[in-house]
């Protein structure tokens, strides 16, 4: 009997040795946008390490995260399904019930050794739904603890969850070495912001966090090279979502939902290849498990683009992405919520807010938020100084876009007008575009069978909320 257990033990070890399925390093920014990133064009962004992986890799150009909200995209990708059909899920601060496929959980049980540190599923409460860990994985206080204790007869997949493009509690603390090492006369301020000094320092934090970022990303990178696992490795560094700045974050405009995408893979692909077509974040469970060669269970809806990724046929092609929110923070009377639905085409965005009597940035009552007015804009010095210069003409245009109500329809010609200021619903020309994006909207909705294709539901509202309450009981 022994001699047969030991028999076993090195037919398993040798079976493992022989598992040529790569490596997968996702590194997952928390509120980056596109295009910042110096091989995106941007001047203020110092992004090395996605340089490299861009130039060394694929570069994808069309990449939009289903939710423009952290713990709602971190779902679809964990899920590989559409918000909608994840019921509270969709939300922030939401539970997560163990009615789906995850797809780390798959990883782990084809043998895969998995692993967090960082940002995981969050913002939300995974331990009401029963699991004992976050649906990632473990936890490890960074990359390199998990390479010491990982088992290196197994193939891996870690996540590395970065939060230093958010704002935090301290509003900049990335300011100081932004302006010690960027050159402020680079910096353009867009114009849904007003060009104040707030504003600048928002946007020069916002570029420290990015430097922060890249250089948590270029230390994981290096610990591959040492250990000569880079080339066996699959490195996708992208984001959760666009910009903490106001009209981003929470927002179906591309501030808030167009993200980096550049994937590494040695010598599997081409090298300084940039692929043109649209992606969605959420695409990227499917596409690890086509990675892991363990096939996509029947619930995800969303498809791999390994075959993008080679530059092979793809048995899909999609020309435009679906974008969606429900409740973000619980700043409205009766835990109301903001639903968006949204259709982003290459010369269009098509924005539909299902309730438009609503305040899209959250109630301005501050008496009722006790003191944190229109709570679905996170605090920042720019947030502080319109709230400070609301009656002034001279700010009226920017504190419309950012804190006003909205119409039930919003229509974006990208050609003109890039930053989505201008809503031409109205405008006679183009209503033939109207009519053919409103179409495309509702029939996705259909085919997913999204809830909100019946006008009056609102059970969204009704899920609980386990974030800190910011309002007056």
């Amino acid at each position: 009997m022994k001699f047969a257990a030991v028999l076993l033990a090195l037919l398993c070890c040798t079976l493992h040795a022989a598992d040529k399925r790569p490596n997968i390093l996702l590194i997952l920014a928390d509120n980056w946008r596109f295009p910042n990133a110096g091989v995106l064009g941007d001047p203020m962004a110092k992004t090395p390490a996605f340089d490299r992986i861009a130039n060394e890799g694929v570069l994808f150009t069309h990449t939009f995260n289903p939710v423009p909200s952290c713990s709602p995209t971190r779902s679809c990708l964990l899920t590989g399904r559409i918000a909608h059909q994840l019921g509270e899920r969709a939300s922030l601060w939401s539970a997560f019930p163990k009615d789906t496929p995850v797809v780390t959980q798959l990883l782990r049980e084809a043998g895969y050794d998995i692993g967090y540190c960082g940002m995981p599923w969050a913002p939300g409460n995974h331990e009401v739904s029963g699991w004992k860990e976050n649906p990632v994985g473990p936890k490890f206080a960074n990359f390199a603890e998990f390479q010491a204790k990982r088992d290196r007869s197994k193939p891996f997949f870690f996540w590395l969850g970065n939060t230093d493009t958010a704002t935090k509690n301290a509003k900049t603390p990335y300011l100081a070495e932004a302006k010690a090492r960027l050159d402020v006369g680079q910096l353009t301020v867009p114009p849904e912001l007003p060009d104040c000094p707030e504003a600048r320092d928002d946007l020069m934090n916002y570029y420290g966090g990015v430097m922060k970022l890249d250089d948590e990303a270029a230390q994981a990178i290096k610990s591959l090279e040492m250990v000569s696992e880079l080339e066996d490795t699959v490195v996708i560094y992208t984001s959760d979502n666009g910009w903490q700045m106001p009209r981003g974050l929470a927002n179906c405009y591309d501030a808030g939902s167009r993200v980096p995408l550049a994937i590494r893979w040695g010598q599997k692909l081409k090298a300084g290849r940039r692929v043109e077509d649209f992606v969605n974040v959420a695409d990227l469970g499917s596409t690890f498990l086509e990675l892991a060669e363990i096939g996509i269970p029947k619930e995800m809806s969303m498809h791999g683009i390994k075959n993008l990724m080679l530059g092979r046929p793809a048995p899909f092609q999609r020309d435009a992405v679906f974008i969606e929110r429900e409740r973000h923070v619980n700043v409205r009377r009766d835990n109301m919520s903001y639903p968006m639905r949204a259709v982003r085409t290459q010369d269009f965005l098509y924005v539909r807010n299902l309730r438009s009597d609503r305040w899209p940035a959250g109630d301005p009552d501050v008496l009722f938020l006790a003191g944190r007015p229109y709570g679905d804009v996170d605090t920042t010095l720019v947030k502080d100084f319109l709230l400070k210069h609301e009656s002034d003409p001279a700010y009226a245009k920017q504190f419309s876009l950012i804190f006003g109500k909205r119409p039930p329809e919003e229509l974006y010609d990208l050609r003109s007008d890039p930053h989505q200021i201008v809503n031409v619903v109205e405008k006679p020309e183009y209503t033939d575009a109207l009519q053919v994006h409103r179409d495309r909207l509702d029939g996705w909705m259909r085919q997913t069978g999204d809830p909100r294709i019946d006008t009056s539901n609102d059970d969204w509202d009704k899920f609980p909320y386990y974030g800190k309450a910011v309002r007056r009981d």
